[in-house]
């Protein structure tokens, strides 16, 4: 069955080097697009994203591939909609630790983080080093939302500056997702 690939960029989208555009050029996935990514509101995003998945009825069921502050865009529409059933995973980069005293002040429309139990697979795939958020902590968030935790060693935000490339371990992983 061919599921529709969506990619979630974090706060202030994901440049050209990053793997989510790699990934958009290389397979044609697409770009969940916000209107404002300097000053992101949860209640925007989540509904751009509910737009998004409902205007396309052949999108079901749809893989989620978040990064960063898109994985709490994941949580936070989750735990909200009544359309979930029309994704089949999600496959979630970096989330960074939104309880942190140094949040930014253009992320504070996002706390308290929505920690509720996914009622999709996923897989979250943190780093070590990462500088948003201590390994533990974003471990403890992803468990909170039952998705299974990959340790990806010291690879800072799991960005482009990470050189992860095209991360065909990351497309492996959402391979995984996909085969159900």
């Amino acid at each position: 069955m061919h599921r529709n690939i969506y990619l979630l960029p974090g706060w202030q989208d994901s440049g050209p080097g990053h793997w989510q555009s790699r990934w958009e050029a290389l397979h044609g996935d697409r770009r969940v697009v916000q209107d404002d990514w300097l000053w992101p509101r949860r209640g925007d995003w989540m509904a751009r994203l509910e737009e998004t998945l409902l205007a396309d009825a052949a999108a079901a069921p749809a893989l989620l591939v978040a990064h960063s502050l898109g994985c709490h865009l994941v949580a936070a529409w989750a735990a909200h909609t009544h359309h979930a059933a029309r994704v089949a995973g999600a496959l979630l980069v970096a989330p960074p630790d939104l309880a942190r005293a140094d949040t930014p002040p253009q992320l504070h429309s996002w706390q308290p983080p929505v920690r509720a139990r996914l009622p999709f697979p996923a897989i979250a795939v943190l780093s070590r080093d990462d500088p948003f958020g201590a390994f533990e902590a974003t471990a403890a968030l992803a468990a909170d939302w039952g998705a299974e935790v990959l340790d990806a060693g010291a690879r800072g935000h799991l960005n482009a500056d990470a050189g992860l490339g095209d991360w065909a371990q990351g497309r492996a992983l959402l391979g995984r997702l996909q085969s159900g």
